[in-house]
């Protein structure tokens, strides 16, 4: 059998910005911990992705005990507390409604200037009121905080290289923007997957991810560029979801409060 493991670790704090490889993450009840947690959002709640604005990608994280912190070119950078806290106004993530902590009107001149249009800045409460759909995650509730829809994206390396291997220029996989991603699978063996243990951990695979515009998008410059959907429909698309796929997202089924590294070996188990 094949040695898994684990070959990355990405934490993206606020929704649609750039991320943080990490070498090592701590499990929260919604996921990575500190994992979309900051959203921007219209005046009306209504979220904001780099579907629409992709220059989001522009915004850098950085996780301190100050705080989080962001930055943009040609403004100073802004940090909000880590410390849930703000005034609660509603906010939706496509179909769901949910509440967000405004982070202040600081924080939405800051993030209005970057994006040229009016926006502000939500954090999720301390305890979340949304969960991830049980048609898929299962009887158990799965808190999650801002993310599309579950509280972890896994890829795999070798489905990635032989996408890679379809197209004219290879893309990185942080086109896909990924929690966890594994080495030592088959391309696509993730969709056979049923469960993935790392220790006291373990995550459940429940749903392909359906894929947007959002791999098109460079996250160093907020250009599009070069689309893989329309290589991918020709061999990932799926009926029951209507729907490009590239990767599964997964559930917490033990292990928070657990830590997860970066080169564990995994032991993966198949439906």
């Amino acid at each position: 059998m094949p040695r898994v493991t684990i070959q990355e670790l990405h934490v993206y704090p606020l929704k649609s910005a750039r991320g943080i490889p990490q070498g090592r993450v701590r499990l929260a009840a919604t996921g990575f911990e500190w994992d979309r947690h900051w959203m921007v959002v219209r005046e009306d709640g209504l979220f904001l992705t780099q579907r629409t604005h992709p220059s989001l990608t522009l915004i850098l994280t950085e996780l301190t005990g100050a705080g989080l912190t962001l930055s943009a070119a040609g403004l100073d950078p802004l940090i909000l507390p880590l410390t849930p806290q703000g005034a609660s106004r509603p906010v939706r993530i496509f179909k769901d409604a949910c509440q967000g902590l405004d982070q202040g009107d600081e924080a939405a001149a800051w993030v209005s200037r970057v994006l040229g249009e009016p926006a502000r800045i939500v954090r999720t409460p301390a305890t979340p009121d949304r969960r991830a759909s049980p048609e898929f995650a299962g009887p158990h509730p799965a808190p999650v905080a801002f993310p599309d829809g579950y509280p972890i994206l896994v890829c795999n390396r070798a489905s990635l290289e032989d996408l890679n291997g379809r197209l004219p220029e290879e893309l990185p996989m942080e086109r896909f923007r990924p929690s966890l991603v594994l080495a030592g699978l088959p391309p696509f063996a993730e969709d056979l997957i049923a469960t993935i243990e790392i220790g006291p951990i373990t995550l459940t695979l429940v749903k392909p991810c359906t894929r947007c515009v959002i791999p098109a998008t460079d996250q160093r410059t907020g250009i599009r560029g070069f689309d893989p959907l329309p290589v991918l429909r020709t061999f990932r698309f799926d009926r029951k979801l209507l729907g490009v796929t590239f990767g599964e997202n997964a559930v917490i089924t033990c292990g928070v409060g657990e830590f997860l590294e970066r080169g564990a070996e995994c032991r993966v188990a198949y439906d």
